[in-house]
């Protein structure tokens, strides 16, 4: 589908073919409203799903039962009627509920009566001394590259962190037949004592059965180096080991991959430009968005679905995405019919009654999330070191847009996705101050890069002209 052929307003306009705008999209088509689902991968799925309709890795248990789930959310969007535009980038929204596209070099505005924002989970930055050096990669990276193409990597392994997607990724990658050398497990010891008295909730779910599996079939395969309290790459020029401590004692481990995780959090940089109200969360320790039980947020017209409205998992987000598509349905079309609400929230409860049990014990250590070496690279994009940002906040600065100013940081193709959560809280714990009230990067379109020849062809509207020169 190209931009051009795209009618000018729809009634819903669902950002993100993930778990929760699939689900919203198969709702709101199947009541009869025009939906548009616009994602920037070249086919539906969302990052749990990915490529599940054009994956290479035929073997089903590579990957296992519960990501070939997928297919069936693929299958219900597209047969409810919804548009599906692909490799599209959403690089701007606004209260009014203007939309900017850009795809194969072409941009232009479209509005709609309501947005869902699905834009799903990210992965937390990792800032190790030398995360940097090429061979260092996040685990969903990885994972992503197996999905979508069959890739997998070569040479000695080594996976770190914390986190069930770890054990998921582990468990994908010995399936495959890579020989991992070892797990680097930073979750604390206490943490399982600490986590404890939200047991129940976790082991009444499915996650309990599932987990458990992954990680005995891991373990069963791999060393698994529990306690891991400190973590080093190094290399001259591309990584060449891997040092960690544990229990009293350090290791050096030549090593030609690092794999590293700890855990996801919100993607949350398109709801923040479209001002969305959010919050830090003391528990999930990122800023999540503050919304009503629906889902709708502080701007009328925009909800926000799945992971980017709190961490919960992919079948959470489903019901999360049905949620949001039920009430787009109710305020736009109340005649239509559409699933029972109650029914949804029942099966959202018991999908979101493990999550105190995870969240605690799964909690990253301060730190793998503060770097204690001021040596660290904090902002990749502009290269700038936790040191400097210490020093920035020492010198006056109160939080993350001042550093701008100061440092560069967070100004560079990214946006601050890997730097934010880490710069508000080197800022919040040098000056004493809780990351609420340091708060975060202040978001504008285009929240993804735009060239300027898109933006000088994209066609007149009032739209556009607000949406540029905002």
């Amino acid at each position: 589908m190209r931009l051009d052929s795209l009618r000018d307003t729809f009634d819903v306009a669902i950002v993100g073919a993930g778990s929760a705008g699939l689900a919203a999209a198969a709702v709101t088509a199947g009541a009869g409203l025009a939906t548009l689902v616009v994602d920037e991968n070249a086919g539906p799925g969302g990052q749990i799903y990915r490529a599940v309709t054009t994956s290479p890795v035929k073997r089903r248990d590579i990957l296992g039962e519960d990501y070939w789930a997928g297919e069936r959310l693929v299958a219900d969007a597209v047969r409810s009627g919804a548009a599906m535009l692909d490799a599209t980038t959403v690089w701007s929204l606004d209260r009014d509920l203007a939309i900017g596209l850009s795809r194969d070099g072409s941009a232009r505005m479209i509005t709609a009566r309501r947005v869902i924002i699905a834009t799903g989970a990210q992965e937390r930055p990792f800032p190790i001394p030398g995360w940097t050096l090429p061979g260092v990669m996040t685990a969903g990276g990885v994972q992503t590259m197996l999905k979508a193409s069959g890739l997998v990597p070569a040479g000695e392994t080594v996976i770190a962190g914390t986190g069930p997607l770890l054990w998921l990724l582990a468990s994908q990658l010995v399936r495959a037949g890579v020989a991992i050398a070892a797990i680097l497990d930073t979750t604390p010891r206490a943490a399982y004592l600490k986590a404890a008295p939200h047991a129940a909730g976790f082991v009444l779910s499915p996650l309990f059965a599932k987990g458990l599996a992954l990680r005995r079939e891991v373990a069963a395969k791999v060393r698994v180096i529990a306690g891991v309290t400190e973590i080093r790459a190094a290399g001259f020029g591309k990584l060449a080991s891997v040092t960690y401590a544990a229990g009293g004692r350090q290791e050096t481990l030549p090593v030609d991959n690092l794999l590293l995780h700890q855990g996801v959090v919100p993607n949350v940089n398109l709801a923040m430009a479209a001002g969305c109200q959010h919050r830090w969360d003391a528990r999930q320790l990122c800023f999540v968005p503050v919304l009503d039980a629906d889902g709708l947020s502080s701007v009328p017209g925009i909800a926000i679905a799945g992971d980017g409205a709190g961490i919960a998992g992919a079948w959470a987000a489903e019901e999360r995405g049905r949620l949001a598509g039920v009430a787009a349905v109710r305020a736009l079309a109340p005649q239509a019919s559409a699933p029972d609400g109650q029914a949804i929230r029942q099966r959202l409860a018991r999908h979101e009654a493990a999550r105190g049990f995870l969240e605690t014990l799964f909690q990253p250590p301060r730190q793998f999330r503060v770097p204690p070496s001021d040596d660290t690279i904090v902002c990749r994009c502009e290269e700038v070191t936790a040191g400097t940002v210490r020093e920035a906040a020492r010198l006056g600065c109160e939080g993350p847009n001042q550093l701008k100013a100061f440092t560069r940081c967070g100004m560079g193709p990214c946006q601050g996705r890997l730097c934010g959560l880490t710069v508000t809280e080197i800022i919040a714990e040098t000056r004493g101050l809780s990351p609420e009230v340091v708060g975060s990067y202040r978001l504008r379109p285009p929240v993804k890069p735009i060239s300027l020849g898109e933006l000088a062809r994209m066609p007149a509207s009032a739209a556009a002209v607000k949406a540029v020169v905002r």
